[in-house]
């Protein structure tokens, strides 16, 4: 040591603390942390304070007034050095986050937060790939840098494409602007026009991996070049091809884009679907078609989550809330069925963790690449949060069952009870009391979306006031830490304390990994779920039906999830500003006038009796 003097206490980490207030006291505030410990933060001088705020809302300081504000059950996070000290650690709040108010209520929860936020995602992507002229996909690219602009390669990836779509179809659903659904219908004429492959001897559709558009020719990848999938056709890349085509098909009724999906679906079942054992292959390959060819390698004849339980969420809801057809709930009910009777751990001392990655007769593969035996939290979730909707369309006890079981396990094992938010990869069995890390305890955007969106619908199912508060708690994380209120858009990742980690392709905010999708899913269906099944208030939805719209019988269904029958009904329409009663509440369909012309209907949802 230099200097001389006495020595200061050693100093250990700075990290952030999530908690609800209990009391406060001179410069001392105790916190109840989510696993219902009990946290002192001590507040100095320089301590500074904001309120969360939605992206685009103004920075609000409540540093000189945190005495006003921290009020008892205020929730908030602390972040700030560590110190060890006699008794326990020492906590100096060096900022706070105030998330609820004065009222106790939750920000994320008035009308309108998530449809703000997906505005502003909206305006984000539509500004990085296209400037403020029209939107033409040909200067598309794959990799958005952190602050926006578009990286140096030329690549065009449909799955990235059809992701950003869907944000855009997504974000007119809420708010009618045009200008998100021109761009969603020049990105749907694009991948037809460009990255669709039509075989007419077999009546399917592929889409290719994508293409490199800077020569004199398009220079087009049919075999995927990411490295777990390298040189075959994955069955994930074919799923999220349709996730942006579905959304705008429900807004728009466009014939052609129901004729390339349906195809696709031709795809699936014809090459993809293990016929004998059920649910589907993870990879063909590209000459031959099969799932058992030895270019494959390690995913020759495997199915795994993505190939198997991807179809529900990317596309399969969207497509049968658009259509109701009975084949697309067949096609559900099997995605479903296989989930509940292959996927949980049945074994004498079974994991809480599903399995996920499966050799052609449903035996665990524990040996795959990075994955090995080894959970993904958000897959978890993602499978309760998708049971507990195919509950609205085709209940079954075993569904539910299994959702809960999931909902009531997650928060033990894949949440961070100190400072809030999920984790990423975790070991599926317990060492040492613990399912350790795989790589880090880093937290990823999609993650949060997952439990966010489950513990929103299966509190508003069950009415469990547990799972309610793991929704909140939640979105505050997703909301304190994941929105750039810089440079615009959400962080891929965040180290476990909330600070945006930015090195790598975890830097980008488009990459062969990130889009729009998850992002304005998350904003979307948050906003549905709180509306309606939470706060039990009605939700508004606009549509753009053609002229030529391939609605089976005419009939727009305008119910924005699936729901079970007579909790939410359609309260009212107006077709190009007028009102319009050709419609059925229950059903929530509009029988569409005819017309020569597109029409624009906006349509009033609200929660029912059921």
């Amino acid at each position: 040591m230099s200097g001389g003097g006495e020595p200061q206490a050693a100093f250990t980490f700075s990290d952030t603390t999530a908690g609800y207030v209990i009391r406060r006291q001179d410069r001392r505030v105790d916190l109840r942390t989510l696993d219902g410990g009990t946290v002192t933060v001590h507040l100095t001088a320089t301590t500074s304070g904001r309120r969360l705020r939605n992206l685009g809302e103004p920075y609000e300081d409540v540093s000189g007034s945190l005495y006003d504000v921290l009020l008892p059950g205020c929730f908030v996070f602390c972040h700030g050095p560590i110190y060890p000290a006699d008794g326990g650690p020492h906590h100096q709040a060096a900022q706070l986050t105030v998330v609820t108010g004065p009222d106790g209520g939750w920000p994320f929860e008035r009308a309108g937060w998530w449809t703000g936020q997906l505005r502003q995602l909206a305006a984000f992507y539509r500004r990085s790939q296209f400037g403020d002229g029209e939107p033409d996909f040909g200067d598309y690219r794959t990799e958005i840098l952190g602050n926006g602009q578009k990286g140096a390669g030329p690549r065009q990836e449909a799955d990235t494409i059809s992701r950003m779509v869907y944000g855009m179809a997504a974000a007119y659903l809420l708010s009618g602007e045009e200008d998100f659904l021109t761009v969603a219908e020049r990105g749907s004429r694009y991948l037809h026009d460009h990255l669709r492959l039509a075989d007419p001897d077999e009546d399917v559709v592929y889409w290719y991996h994508g293409m490199d558009n800077t020569g004199p020719r398009d220079h087009k990848l049919f075999a995927s070049e990411f490295g777990d999938d390298y040189r075959a056709i994955p069955a994930y890349e074919q799923i999220y091809a349709l996730v942006g085509l579905v959304q705008t098909y429900r807004v728009t009724g466009a014939p052609e884009i129901l004729a390339d999906v349906q195809a696709t679906l031709r795809l699936f079942e014809r090459y993809f679907r293990d016929q004998d054992r059920g649910g589907y292959w993870s990879h063909i390959d590209p000459v031959t078609l099969s799932p058992f060819h030895d270019s494959l390698g390690p995913n020759r004849a495997r199915k795994n989550w993505n190939s198997v339980g991807d179809h529900a969420p990317a596309y399969l809801f969207n497509l049968y809330l658009a259509t109701g057809d009975p084949q697309h709930l067949r096609m559900l009910e099997h995605t479903f069925d296989m989930i509940v009777t292959h996927l949980p751990d049945r074994s004498a001392r079974p994991s809480p963790f599903v399995h996920e990655r499966f050799h052609g007769d449903w035996t665990p593969d524990r040996t795959w690449g990075w994955q090995q035996d080894r959970a993904v939290v958000g897959h978890n979730l993602k499978i309760a949060w998708n049971l507990m909707r195919m509950q609205g369309a085709l209940p079954k006890r075993e569904y539910r069952e299994l959702a809960e079981r999931i909902g009531r396990a997650m928060p033990d094992v894949g949440r961070d009870v100190r400072r809030g938010g999920w984790y990423d990869l975790l070991e599926r069995e317990q060492e040492g009391g613990r399912h350790a890390f795989v790589w880090h305890d880093h937290k990823t955007w999609w993650q949060q979306e997952q439990a966010i969106l489950a513990y929103l619908i299966l509190a508003g199912n069950t009415g469990s006031d547990d799972f309610l508060r793991h929704a909140r708690e939640s979105s505050a994380f997703y909301n304190s830490f994941f929105l750039d209120h810089d440079e615009g858009g959400v962080f891929f990742t965040v180290l476990a304390s909330g600070i945006p980690y930015l090195l790598g392709n975890e830097r980008l905010k488009g990459s062969h990994a990130m889009s729009m999708y998850h992002k304005a899913e998350l904003c979307f269906l948050a906003e549905v779920y709180t509306r309606l099944l939470v706060h039990r208030e009605p939700l508004d939805l606009w549509f753009r039906p053609r002229a030529d719209a391939a609605f089976p019988g005419r009939l727009l269904r305008v119910s924005p999830d699936v729901f079970p029958p007579g909790r939410v009904v359609l309260d009212r329409v107006l077709v190009d500003g007028a009102p319009y009663d050709d419609f059925d509440p229950e059903a929530m369909t509009v029988r569409l006038p005819a017309s020569t012309e597109r029409l624009t209907v906006q349509a009033r949802v609200r929660p029912g009796g059921g």
